[in-house]
Order: C-alpha cells, then structure tokens, then sequence
C-alpha cells in the first residue's frame, strides 16, 4: 500500500467515526448542526491520523484510540470556529465554506466551539480504555487546550498583532498555539497504546509533533505568501496587508524552505530507536512539508 492509499484509508475511517456524533433527536438541533457543520467541513485529518499511527506504531489497537483521534479533532474545529469569531480573526471563509457565524451566527457558532470542546472530553472519557488510558489522555489534552497550550498561544496572537514580534516571540507563540495540539495527538497516541507518559516512546512522539508543528507553522506562513484562496480555502495575503511578524517577514521564502526541510529531517530522527515501523510517519513528514493547503 502507498503512502497516499494509508493515509485515504486513515482518513475515511476518521471520518466515519466523526459523522456518529451529534446525531441525537433533541430540541437543540441548531447547535448539533453548527458541530457537525463545522466537524465534517473536511481538511486533512491530521491531527487525529497522527493519534491512530503512533498507537499503531507503539503496540496498541487504533480501533480503540478513534475516540481519542476523535477527540483531537473535536478539540481542533472548536478552535477553528473560535479564531474564525469577528472577536478574533473575523474570518468569513474556511475549507472553502463560509464560516460557522456567518451560517448560524456568532451566538450559535460560540456555543457549538464550547460544546464541541466538552465533546472532546466526553469522547476520551467513555473510549474502551483502561481508566488510568483515559485519565491520562484526557489530562494531555487538557494541558495542550489550555492557558499553557493552544489558548495562551492566542492570547500572545492577539497581544502581537499590534507590535512587532522577534523571531523568538513567533516561535512561542505558534508552540503554543500549534504545536501542542500536534504534541497532544502523537503522545496520546502512544498512551492509548497503553504506554506511559514518561516512557521514550513518549518522548520520542513528542519530539516528532515538535519538528513537524514548526516545519507546519512555517509552511503555512509561506503559503499565505504564495497560494491563492481557492487553493487554500480560507483567506490568504492577510498577513502581509497586516504587516503581521510572520516566519517569512523575518526569514524570506528561501531561508523558510530550509528551516522546513531541516525540521522535517529532525522528525524523522526523533523516531529512530525507539520505533521500528516508521515509514508512515516518515512520509507523512514529507507530505506536510511539502503540501500546497
């Protein structure tokens, strides 16, 4: 099997587990429709593909951690519906659809991120998992959702966009707010797979999301340079029109590409004796840094 046909066949069966959620016969109907509207948006899944693969990789069932990938991405679109808010970005396009408050209003769209972000919990803490699994992925997430993780890497967002930022304060903020939600999915990936938190399989999980957020965030940077809006279905050219401190306001495209391939190479290293299947992984690295949305 390609790397292309794994990752489809991934992505299909996250998917089909998605679209279980969120289909109760209740009077809140709107607020189910505003989850799933913004859960079944589509995007690449990869959050949630990386939780599977390193449960794989490290032993486990992935059956058993698609609560857990779940999870992941129910944490990751209430994000999405939140910094798309016009308290936030103010954004009206994602995955080439209009935002969630532009369909069903700010009100709507603010309640489904909450709800989405409590499902996320749920999810985890009613997977098939030994409870000590359970408790231990649900505090991961938790740490990586938070004022230490994703939120307080929104608040530095919103804190910079009126100064500007070293490259250092950049690298901070996109840790944060990128990166930990990355992290969360790999390790949890490895303690679905009955793993501890302190083990080299762990560290070396973390060690991945690490090199491959960066190489991500940068990428991204770069493609709001040199991509379209159709392409990349959201809106592009921003960050320049606001002269926000980016990745590429500091490097130029040439130094980012590098910094990409140094990270992507650093991901591959950080699997390396520890586990023994990383193909996959490997060139989903690649897939990443070179990916062109």
């Amino acid at each position: 099997m390609t790397f292309q046909e794994e990752l489809t066949l991934c992505q299909r069966e996250i998917e089909t587990s998605l679209e279980k959620y969120f289909t109760e016969n209740l009077p809140q109907q709107r607020l189910m429709e505003a989850m799933r509207y913004s859960l079944l948006a589509g995007g690449k899944r990869i959050r949630p593909v990386l939780t599977l693969k390193f449960c794989e990789i490290a032993g486990g069932d992935p059956q058993k951690a698609l609560p857990i990938a779940c999870a992941v991405e129910m944490l990751h679109t209430y994000s999405l519906i939140h910094d798309d808010l016009p308290c936030m970005d103010n954004d009206s396009l994602r995955r080439g659809r209009p935002t969630n408050h532009v369909v069903y209003g700010e009100c709507t769209a603010t309640l489904a991120g909450d709800a989405l972000q409590s499902a996320a919990f749920q999810a985890i803490l009613s997977a098939d998992l030994p409870s000590d699994v359970r408790a231990a992925a649900a505090l991961e997430l938790a740490q990586a959702a938070g004022y230490a993780g994703m939120c307080g890497g929104q608040q530095l967002d919103i804190e910079g966009e009126q100064r500007d930022l070293s490259l250092e304060e950049i690298s901070q903020m996109n840790a944060l707010k990128t990166g930990c939600l990355l992290r969360a999915a790999c390790v949890m990936g490895v303690l679905a797979a009955g793993v501890p938190a302190d083990s080299a399989e762990a560290q070396s999980a973390a060690a991945y999301a690490d090199a491959i957020g960066l190489a991500f965030q940068i990428r991204d940077d770069m493609l709001n340079v040199t991509s379209d809006a159709a392409t990349m279905g959201k809106p592009v050219g921003n960050d320049a029109e606001s002269h926000k401190s980016t990745y590429v306001s500091h490097l130029g495209l040439e130094q980012c590409q590098a910094v990409v391939n140094e990270q992507t190479a650093a991901a591959k290293r950080a699997l390396r004796g520890v586990f023994s299947e990383t193909g996959f992984l490997d060139d989903l690295a690649d897939y990443l840094a070179g990916r062109a949305n």
